[in-house]
């Protein structure tokens, strides 16, 4: 009947909320409404409340409303290796460290502490989504499961054994099963992710585009990470990695090549040409003192860019808020251009531009009616964030992931107050303890 208000399931009020669709859009004093887990609608405080009745109401006067952040490139379970093997260069810490560790560890128990406690870790701040490349996959999707977060799993493939799998066809064999008994799941997504140039070998990448061509899947590989990499790639092949990659039928519009920090001028056009994306680790690529991707070429040839943590063993957190400020201000120094990055952009890297890159662009990534309410709730209120004069800027420049106060996924509230609810934080704590006496014995 007239003036009826139309039931839904959550009412959220802001001082602020940031879409990101369209562009540069700061919304005052406005409320999301969620209904079976989507945004049902975005508008004014006081036409919400006129238009809708909701089971739950959470008004946030001091906070900024953001689409939950989507970490493009981790290895979630590496948690557990966090610190393990730092002030190294990239081969030294994977072949004196990790790669030992793992081959006398790693397994689906491993797999699954290490992934939870990411996924405590990426909530807290603000991530809800994360795309992931590790073994044991199913483990990692009962912990994302559990935690009630969002990923896009990778099939890893390499060529070495592993306790995973034996060899390269026993992975895609293992992945692919993993991806089929999965698939259904709403809040999982997949990738096809050999590890590398260097782990992998010419017929198992023509078998990765097979599959991923087949099965419509995106696929995730690190690339041109290490100028080591680049001149073993000259060595064995006679070409740099991503001319071998296009040679192999792999660059294209579901690649996401991960780091990308030495790259050529014709290289970056290549990749613009095939429309790949990037995933751009900047405080993993200074620790392991890799490099600074161009990304401002990258961003201006058209090629999609987006942010990711990279592992806790290699960052050492899993912290993408850090990553934004740190990608800007890399931006900015390594061009000499104060405007080379602006708050906006930086912004749409860890939200939509991610999300476009897994193909879950129209779910997630932006506040927008109709996708999936995955939404961050960041506090403005504290001393340290006082005066607010630009909420955009302050989210890349002075905001922090202790902020961060409230989460929801798909519509369901996962932190309140800065507590993580269905998660037993002393368990992890002590599942953590457990692995560090394992890995130092």
């Amino acid at each position: 009947m007239p003036g009826a208000h139309l039931p839904v399931d959550s009412l959220i009020d802001a001082r602020w909320v940031i879409p990101v669709e369209p562009a540069g859009t700061v919304l005052s004093d406005h409320a999301i409404a969620v209904a079976d887990g989507a945004i049902a609608d975005i508008l004014p405080r006081e036409a919400a409340h006129a238009r809708y009745t909701a089971q739950h109401y959470v008004r946030l006067d001091h906070h900024v409303l953001i689409p939950g952040l989507v970490n493009l490139h981790t290895h979630a379970a590496m948690s557990l290796m966090r610190g393990l093997g730092d002030d190294v260069n990239l081969m030294d810490w994977l072949n004196r460290y990790i790669w030992p560790a793992e081959h006398r560890l790693v397994s689906a128990e491993f797999v699954r502490d290490g992934t939870l406690l990411a996924c405590a870790e990426m909530m807290r701040g603000g991530i809800t989504c994360f795309n992931d490349m590790y073994f044991f996959p199913e483990a990692a999707a009962e912990a994302v499961l559990k935690a009630g977060m969002r990923a896009a799993l990778g099939i890893i493939v390499v060529e070495f054994p592993s306790p995973y799998a034996s060899d390269a066809g026993d992975y895609l064999a293992k992945g692919l099963a993993m991806r089929d008994a999965l698939r259904d799941e709403p809040l999982l997504a997949f990738c096809m992710a050999p590890h590398a140039p260097y782990s992998v070998t010419d017929a198992t990448f023509e078998r990765v585009a097979t599959y991923a061509a087949e099965l419509d899947l995106p696929v995730h590989v690190h690339l041109h990470e290490t100028l080591d990499e680049i001149q073993e790639s000259l060595k064995q092949h006679n070409v740099r990695p991503i001319e071998r990659l296009q040679r192999l039928g792999l660059l294209g519009p579901g690649l996401i090549a991960v780091h990308a920090v030495h790259i050529e001028p014709a290289e970056i056009e290549l990749l613009a040409a095939q429309g790949c994306h990037v995933a751009h680790c900047p405080a993993s690529n200074l620790k392991l003192g890799s490099g600074i991707a161009p990304v401002i070429a990258l961003r201006r040839a058209g090629v999609n860019v987006g942010i990711g943590t990279d592992g806790a063993a290699s960052n050492n957190r899993l912290d993408l808020l850090g990553e934004l400020r740190l990608a800007a201000l890399l931006a900015k120094g390594s061009t000499g251009d104060p405007t080379a990055l602006p708050s906006q952009a930086v912004l749409e890297m860890a939200t939509l531009n991610a999300a476009r890159a897994l193909g879950l662009d129209r779910r997630i990534g932006s506040l927008v009616p109709g996708k999936r309410a995955d939404i961050v709730a960041v506090d403005f209120g504290s001393v340290e964030l006082s005066p607010v004069y630009d909420p955009l800027s302050h989210l890349v420049y002075a905001v922090g992931r202790e902020h961060v106060t409230h989460v929801w996924v798909d519509g369901q509230l996962r932190v309140e107050d800065r507590e993580i609810l269905g998660l037993d934080m002393a368990e992890l704590k002590a599942k953590a303890g457990y692995w560090r006496e394992k890995i130092q014995t």
